[in-house]
């Protein structure tokens, strides 16, 4: 029944473009909520809605405790477990690769990104496959490729980058961006572009667990809830980050959450991601080398 209602085809023409997106992301909403037996045969299960939001809810929760504490750049706990384990050769390796290392801020990168996505696929990935009986693509990591999709992330990027350009002057914006601070004259490759790689593979990540696994996981409870309840842990993350930037996570969770909710796949949201922040970097070396 969800596949056979099409909500960019009802009307609503006359409804400016952002609340039109809002509008698609609630009939698609109100489908899922109030259809269940519809919704729980495209997922391939059939339990209960309560019990998804339940589960889904629990996960974040270990997720994000996960996140807080272990996804950090100074792994100390991490040398610590190996040595714990008796590997006390590896354990000195990796003190040295960490701290003492001229590529210890890449490396110290590296693992960062990488607790990062294994905190945002590993555990949510098991319990849908697991505990929800689901499909990874019925939780926004289904391709679906269509012109009516790419739209609405093409006019975002072209309000964010000038916004962007704007931000990349203030003192606050270049003392946080890049991450990865090469040191003067040292060039892009090798380290920049790997960092690029797994800083895009991280927000496919972020993508999934936000934009897929939360919302995805709700509305069948929560109907468009659930795209409210996913931005308050989102915006979290931004605490540390520019106030600008923590403020735009709000906006920019919302729309993001409506319209993974619309287009049911993250992998838009995704790359809209990458390229912001990849301009950002971009911007930040720019201005640090001209």
């Amino acid at each position: 029944m969800i596949d056979g209602a099409d909500p960019a085809s009802m009307d609503g023409a006359s409804i400016p473009l952002v609340g039109q997106w809002y509008v698609d992301a609630r009939r698609r909403a109100d489908l899922y909520q109030h259809d269940n037996v519809g919704a729980s045969e495209e997922r391939g299960d059939r339990r209960s809605a309560d019990f998804e939001a339940f589960t889904v809810l629990l996960v974040v929760a270990l997720c994000m405790t996960s996140l807080n504490f272990a996804a950090t750049t100074q792994p100390h706990w991490f040398i610590a477990v190996v040595e714990f384990l008796g590997f006390t050769d590896v354990a000195a390796s990796l003190e040295r690769w960490f701290f003492q290392s001229e590529n210890r801020r890449f490396n110290g990168l590296t693992f960062w990104a990488a607790a990062q996505i294994l905190s945002y696929i590993v555990l949510p990935a098991v319990t849908i496959r697991t505990v929800l009986k689901g499909r990874l693509a019925d939780y926004g990591l289904g391709w679906r490729p269509s012109s009516a999709d790419v739209q609405p992330y093409v006019v975002l990027a072209a309000l964010a980058i000038p916004f962007v350009v704007v931000a990349s002057t203030t003192d606050a914006f270049q003392e946080k961006y890049p991450f990865l601070d090469l040191a003067p004259g040292q060039p892009l490759w090798p380290y920049m572009y790997l960092w690029w790689l797994l800083y895009a593979v991280q927000f496919v990540a972020l993508e999934f667990f936000f934009r897929g696994f939360i919302i995805h996981g709700l509305v069948r409870a929560c109907g468009l809830l659930a795209v409210p309840v996913m931005v308050v842990p989102y915006t979290m993350l931004h605490f540390d980050k520019p106030l600008v930037e923590a403020l735009a996570a709000i906006v920019g969770g919302l729309v993001l959450g409506t319209l993974a909710l619309k287009t049911r796949t993250v992998l838009w949201g995704a790359l809209l991601h990458i390229s912001v922040a990849m301009t950002m970097d971009l911007l930040a070396i720019g201005w640090s080398r001209w």
